[in-house]
């Protein structure tokens, strides 16, 4: 009888221990964790307490609070621009919690960090009239509203940028969304807003000039080109101009876009291969690079990288280790080869701004609720690190493919980005993959900006320079008005 008395009062007591370290846990351990969870109410209501700062585009205010009526949460974020900068803005909801910026941004627009929030919530509590930060994006309003009617539509993105400071002054893709019901204070309209955003196919809640990736198709020829202008090749080298594009180790050779050739059979110079976007040579010149070759300078650029942005924005990939077939597929932008437009948007402005790398924002500046600075932009310039740092291509070669590009829209596949009495370079592309093609065109107007336009699953006799050029001409004309 003693023995088995004993038995449970052994097991008594590792019960009272496990208890006791257990609330020593959740007391030293997990308090803050728990006391900042998201799904903890009490710290819903303290932060809905808080007027969160606004975004502001311009003169615009895009994302504000306003003071409500009675109830636990006393301020309700509103969008008066809605779906044209839902990508960005996202939504501040007390169900969905937070996306985009105002996640990114939560402990600039709250005024206060989250460390501190954690050491000492009663300040917080205390603090609930204070306002948030004003945060100002350098989003251009007028761009944005050029990228937005060019698209119509049409499912696609746009991403521009100044290639000298890295400021993003548009990005817009369709289809998009209204963050207002997110964010408004009836549990019943949050939820069938949501359900109803998941369930639509054309997936509205997906940002596609960060969050998803495409084949580049003939505008990864400049990072080509641009490969093989390091190496030692100049505008000027010819190549034999085939129908076809012997492929080595297969059969699956690759034709130019609607068959022929591209110069009649004549020799053609490379940066004529560029202006009318041949196949033949570009996937040659994969092949003499090779897949490592090729690899390195798509990752000068920023491909197999992290974008340094406030945004999350998809890694941009193309394998280091392929074989000859795949090499050839790369060099003219498909096979495995997948990017943002956010990344071909530097890729241009690189080439515009005479080889620099830049660092992409879209946070001009944090000020307090009196007006002053707390911070300014991030740096201009992306180092991705080894011997090239911030430099994918030499000034020279830079200067090189800016000609080049001029070309392509002066007398080549990407006229209809023309603008009268401004120097507009780039590139159109049309990869097609099996599917409906996806189309491109990326470019720049001078210095001032660059783009990248990009829309997906488009008719079958859809090209860059029909569908996408008319775009990128809009929004830069845009950004030129200024």
């Amino acid at each position: 009888m003693n023995r088995s008395i004993g038995r449970v009062a052994g097991v008594v007591l590792l019960l009272f221990g496990a208890l006791f370290v257990n609330l020593n846990v959740i007391t030293l351990v997990q308090a803050d964790d728990l006391a900042t969870h998201p799904a903890n109410r009490r710290l819903i209501i303290r932060e809905y307490a808080i007027e969160r700062g606004p975004m502001v585009v311009g003169e615009e205010v895009i994302a504000r609070s306003v003071e409500t009526e009675g109830g636990d949460l006393r301020y309700r974020r509103t969008y008066p621009e809605g779906p044209l900068y839902a990508h960005l803005t996202g939504y501040y909801s007390f169900i969905l919690q937070r996306a985009a910026l105002e996640s990114a941004l939560n402990e600039d627009l709250t005024g206060r960090s989250t460390e501190e929030v954690a050491q000492n919530l009663g300040e917080l509590l205390g603090a609930s009239d204070r306002a948030g930060n004003i945060v100002e994006l350098t989003i251009d309003p007028a761009v944005q509203r050029a990228a937005a009617e060019a698209l119509g539509g049409v499912t696609g993105a746009v991403v521009a940028i100044d290639p000298t400071t890295g400021a993003v002054l548009a990005s817009y893709a369709n289809p998009t969304y209204d963050p207002n019901p997110l964010s408004s204070h009836d549990p019943t309209e949050i939820r069938q807003t949501w359900e109803a955003l998941n369930a639509d196919e054309a997936r509205p809640l997906v940002d596609r000039a960060l969050r998803e990736t495409y084949p580049p198709g003939s505008t990864f020829k400049i990072v080509t080109a641009a490969a093989a202008l390091e190496a030692g090749a100049a505008p000027d080298d010819t190549f034999d101009d085939p129908e076809l594009f012997d492929v080595p180790q297969t059969t699956a050779d690759i034709p130019n876009f609607g068959g022929g050739t591209c110069n009649d059979g004549d020799p053609i110079t490379l940066a004529d291969a560029l202006r009318v976007s041949c196949n033949t040579t570009f996937a040659e010149l994969a092949v003499e690079l090779g897949a490592e070759g090729l690899a390195a300078q798509a990752e000068r650029f920023g491909f197999n990288s992290t974008v340094p942005y406030e945004l999350n924005v998809v890694e941009s990939a193309i394998p280091n280790e392929q074989d000859v077939p795949a090499t050839a597929q790369s060099g003219i932008g498909q096979r495995d080869v997948r990017a943002t437009p956010m990344q071909m948007a530097l890729v241009s402005a690189s080439i515009a701004n005479g080889g620099q790398l830049v660092r992409p924002h879209v946070v001009q500046a944090v000020r307090a609720p009196s007006g002053r600075q707390l911070r300014g932009p991030a740096g201009a310039s992306w180092d991705v690190g080894g011997p090239s740092g911030d430099r994918p291509v030499s000034p020279r070669t830079a200067d090189q493919l800016r000609q080049m590009m001029i070309s392509v829209v002066e007398n080549g596949t990407g006229t209809r980005a023309a603008i009268d009495g401004v120097e507009v370079g780039g590139k159109t592309g049309t990869a097609q993959t099996g599917g409906d093609p996806t189309v491109w065109f990326i470019g720049f107007a001078e210095e001032r900006v660059a783009v990248a336009v990009v829309l997906p699953n488009s008719s079958q006799d859809a090209t860059g320079g029909a569908l996408a050029a008319p775009i990128a001409r809009a929004v830069m004309q845009a950004a030129l008005d200024r």
